[in-house]
């Protein structure tokens, strides 16, 4: 899962741009998705952070979207009782509201054969108090926060070349934490969104983003289009490593 174990303070952005958050949801309304289950939970969220009212109002008040998820007698697993995603990285919380975690991941590449059971057994055994974060990545062809990607990979990343990828081709990294609320044990899992053009890593970061888009498991690969534009990043890379050198 490639957690670390996160401070209090380090749990969520400080400053958020409270405006940009406002407009994500007012242009996004489909992004929120509650079940009955969440009041509860949502509204010892809203508490916490100082919120009035429940899980659109917390996510309204910080830089993070957010989701929760709980486990009732009878399940076998946690499922998403409720969403607040204004930015989100390529999926609809209508189609996942209501899921149980293996079919909420069932479209990444060997999640159910490498990760299911050690992301199930994390969950059953988080305590109240403990922060924990990860970080993950994506190349999409927009610099937008909100990105819903829509048909051929191949035609969305047609414009791009090793010249102009620098510009046109955007890393979005997802900051998520994990979190048990004490008194109503559900979990809340934020997702704080930043994107940035390829030009603005550094040298190392950047090499070592052509490497990873280059060796990513084939199932996954296909998923996040990076056939589409896995040989245009790594010349980009290879052409500001010669640019470096010379």
């Amino acid at each position: 899962m490639g957690l670390v174990r996160l401070s209090e303070g380090d749990w969520l952005q400080a400053g958020p741009d409270l405006e940009a958050r406002a407009q994500g949801f007012a242009d996004w309304p489909e992004g929120v998705q509650i079940t009955p289950e969440v009041e509860a939970p949502a509204r010892e969220l809203a508490q916490m952070l100082g919120a009035e009212g429940a899980l659109h109002e917390a996510a309204l008040a910080r830089h993070e979207d957010m989701c929760l998820l709980t486990k009732t007698p009878g399940d076998d697993q946690y499922r998403l009782i409720g969403a607040a995603v204004a930015w989100p990285s390529d999926w609809h919380p209508k189609d996942k509201i209501g899921l149980p975690l293996r079919a909420l991941h069932a479209p990444i590449a060997g999640y159910e054969n490498q990760l299911a059971t050690g992301v199930d057994r994390f969950m059953e055994t988080l305590k109240p108090g403990s922060i924990y974060g990860r970080c993950n990545w994506f190349i999409a062809a927009t610099g937008e926060r909100r990105w819903l990607a829509l048909g051929d990979p191949q035609e969305q990343f047609a414009h791009v070349t090793k010249e102009n990828a620098g510009e046109a081709l955007f890393i979005r990294s997802e900051r998520q934490t994990l979190r048990r609320l004490p008194e109503t044990g559900a979990i809340v899992f934020t997702i704080g969104i930043y994107v940035e053009p390829l030009r603005a890593l550094n040298a190392s970061n950047l090499h070592y983003l052509a490497k990873a888009a280059g060796s990513l498991v084939r199932g996954e690969g296909e998923r996040r289009g990076v056939g589409a534009y896995a040989d245009t990043l790594i010349g980009y890379a290879d052409a500001q490593e010669m640019k470096n050198k010379g």
